[in-house]
């Protein structure tokens, strides 16, 4: 009787182990992949954006505005 039951505990554990807690592992494991490949692309845009805003052109302070950059404003009734 006392082999019975421990080969039923015995396969409870198992089953308990193979149908529940390794599928979790793996899945977690899986997750937080793809959460780090995610942080590593979202790094490089910012690398590249911020690589990106010192050539953009930036108007000069105290620069006066080109009269050919402005169109003039006709009223329409």
């Amino acid at each position: 009787m006392r082999f019975v039951l421990l080969a039923l505990l015995a396969w409870f554990i198992f089953q308990f182990i193979f149908r529940l807690v390794i599928p979790v592992y793996r899945a977690s494991r899986q997750m937080r992949k793809g959460f780090q490949a995610m942080n590593e692309r979202m790094n490089e845009q910012q690398k590249q954006q911020a690589a990106w805003s010192p050539n953009a052109e930036k108007p000069q302070p105290g620069a006066k505005p080109r009269s050919s950059d402005y169109i003039d404003f006709e009223e329409v009734k």
